[in-house]
């Protein structure tokens, strides 16, 4: 299945939102990082996360552990709204601009047939995982963060069976949850499908509707009007797109129950 993952870095990773909160000190905020992921073929994509730094632009001071997670997490877990916190930290006022995920060399792997294979990261434990983020941090209040890994092209197979090779080649995309709207709704649980949002002809995020109430969730979508595409993975149900669904910053547009058209049997 394919999953994103959004780190309270969502998968699921994989959002950050915005919440007020008392402050023991009057120079700090909240920020939290959470991971989710999107669709894919693997039964499971292992990523171990040992550190999570930010870079605050104005400082100097170079980059700041927040966080050691030391864990490792299955990306395809982190789909519809799941996700893992890899940060909850408490930072000085200030924006940061860039954050970085370091990740073990030695633990990541795919499992596909049950089979466990190594997944490679060329330079991740070294210089880390960066992401531009622009994430001003204000005085008692708590900023959520939200990374959203997409497994799809972030795994590259390097050779085929029966000894296949696989590299994490990162692609996350950030945004703040205060920033961010949703989109939900249900298709047939025996449809096994993929449901995908497009923004201006551009792939933003995709997940897999869930296998036992067909519900789905896209999370951490810019404001905009979205194409969704439905396509179900059995043969037995018509792909289908629905045109012009309007996100709104701090909601979830609800398109309900969509009634996937079966496949005549004539």
């Amino acid at each position: 299945m394919m999953n994103r993952l959004l780190l309270t870095i969502s998968t699921a990773m994989m959002l950050f939102a915005m919440g007020c909160s008392t402050s023991p000190d009057a120079s700090t905020g909240f920020l939290e990082v959470r991971m989710f992921d999107a669709p894919d073929n693997y039964e499971q994509v292992n990523v171990f996360v040992e550190r999570v730094e930010m870079n605050r632009a104005d400082s100097g001071e170079g980059w700041e552990v927040v966080s050691e997670p030391e864990q490792q997490y299955d990306l395809l877990e982190l789909t519809n709204g799941n996700f893992e916190v890899i940060a909850d930290a408490e930072l000085e006022t200030g924006t940061y601009n860039q954050i970085r995920l370091i990740l073990s060399r030695e633990n990541n792997n795919v499992v596909i047939d049950g089979e466990e294979h190594s997944l490679k990261i060329p330079s991740g434990s070294e210089t880390g995982i960066k992401l531009n983020v622009n994430a001003e941090i204000l005085e008692g209040i708590r900023y959520v963060l939200l990374l959203d890994f997409d497994v799809n092209r972030s795994v590259v197979r390097t050779g085929q069976a029966p000894v296949p090779g696989f590299i994490l080649q990162p692609v996350i995309r950030a945004i703040s949850q205060a920033e961010s709207g949703n989109i939900g709704g249900s298709v047939q649980s025996d449809a096994e499908a993929l449901i995908t949002a497009y923004l201006d002809g551009e792939e933003i995020t995709s997940t897999y509707a869930d296998p036992e109430t067909g519900s789905f969730l896209l999370v951490g979508l810019e404001e905009g009007s979205y194409t969704i595409v439905i396509e179900p993975g059995s043969e037995n149900y018509i792909s289908t797109q629905i045109e012009d669904v309007e996100v709104i910053i701090g909601e979830t547009t609800d398109l309900e129950e969509i009634e996937l058209e079966e496949v005549s049997s004539d």
